[in-house]
Order: C-alpha cells, then structure tokens, then sequence
C-alpha cells in the first residue's frame, strides 16, 4: 500500500523554522554563548515593531530556507513569502523579549498535557477556576487587533506579562499563528485556536509543574548583559 504524505504548508514552515532558529538562540543564551546573549539584546529592539523599521535585524533572522523548496512542499509565492518573513521578525523578536534575564527557557513546545499555546499561557496567569478580567482583556484585544502592527504591539504586552510571571509559551506556534492571521479569514482561525487553547488549560498542575500561586515574582538574573 502506497502511503500519501500530505505536502508541507507554508504555515508549517513557518512554525519549523522558527522553532529551529528559537531552539538554538535559547540553547545558546542559557549556557551564556556571548554571541547568542547579544543577538538577543539586537532582536529585543525590535519586539512590537514592524520588520521594516529595524534593517539592522534583517540579518539576524535567517528566512533563506523559507526561499528554497524541500521535497515535501511547493515554492512559496511572493505574497507568501512577505507574511512568512513578517510573522518570523515578530515571534523571534517576541521570544527574545521574553527570555530576557530568565534562567530557563521561555520557549517551550505545546504539546498534550504540557499547553503552551498564547491562550493556555494567558491562562495560567489566573488562579484556578477564576478569570482574571483585565488579563482576559489583553487576550481579547490582540484578537481584535486591526493589522499585525497592532498585533505585535499588545502581543508584545502579554509577552512582558508572562516573562513576570516566568510562563513559558509556544513561540513556534504563535509564528504559525501570525503568518495565518495575515490572510483573509486567517484572523477568525487564529482567535478560534486561542480559545481552545484558552480552555485548555485547567490549572492543575501536569509533569511536575507547580501550580499558579497568584503571586508576582520577579527574576534576580538580571546582568548587564541583559541591560541592552
């Protein structure tokens, strides 16, 4: 029997090679690889902005596989390829933002009983069985946000929340998530996803994790490496 294997989506590529570039930046940054740290601090510049307002960080973002095509999938057209750029600039500069001064890593992978997803981590910043309204709020409005520019910029308030509160998020997955946004109906997708991601999470505590506490902490790691 013949298996068929369905080709790769854009949307896919997107989320593998952000999560390639994202992996390897936090394996770097956590074991203080001097050239990792400060990629970082450049790439943290750029959170809540276009990717055409910063040229100095187009460098750090390597998109050349988003311009090569694996057996698996078709070329990526033009328009195709500006969303695909636009929606990696914003995630990696998100993570960069939210890895700032944490020990751990910030980027972690949602995954059946482990949710990372933007809305599970919303989530978790509220005690179990209570919504947190104006952090439901923050949710709500990236949601309705008009355009990506707006997009990033309350992303990248919600991102400076959970870095407070040390809750990891699927970074990868959120790339994937705002080059879908960038088409016609691709808003309405994305929000339905953030909702059930939202309602995933139950607050119970999975592997090993603690609970949330319903208190704020804040990192002593920070360095002057960090200051940038």
């Amino acid at each position: 029997m013949t298996t068929v294997t369905a080709p790769v989506t854009p949307r896919e590529r997107v989320a593998r090679l952000a999560a390639g570039h994202i992996a390897t930046l936090q394996r770097g940054y956590l074991d203080d690889q001097p050239r990792a740290v400060a990629t970082l601090a450049r790439l943290r510049r750029g959170a809540g902005r276009e990717a055409g307002q910063l040229p100095d960080l187009w460098a750090l973002i390597d998109t050349g596989p988003l311009h090569q095509t694996p057996d698996d999938a078709r070329p990526l057209s033009e328009s195709e390829l500006i969303r695909a750029e636009d929606a990696l600039h914003v995630a990696l500069t998100l993570y960069a933002l939210h890895q700032q001064s944490r020990r751990s890593g910030m980027y972690q992978a949602d995954r059946p009983g482990r949710r990372r997803g933007l809305g599970a981590a919303v989530r978790r910043m509220m005690k179990p069985g209570e919504i947190d309204e104006p952090v439901h709020k923050r949710l709500v409005r990236a949601g309705t946000s008009p355009d990506l520019a707006v997009l990033a910029q309350r992303l990248r308030d919600i991102v400076v929340l959970l870095r407070r509160e040390d809750i990891e998020l699927d970074h990868a997955q959120l790339a994937g998530q705002l080059y879908t946004w960038q088409w016609p109906g691709g808003a309405d997708t994305v929000r339905r996803e953030w909702g059930r991601s939202f309602h995933a999470w139950q607050g119970k505590p999975t592997d090993g994790e603690p609970s949330f506490t319903g208190t704020h902490t804040t990192s002593t790691a920070n360095t002057d490496k960090d200051a940038s």
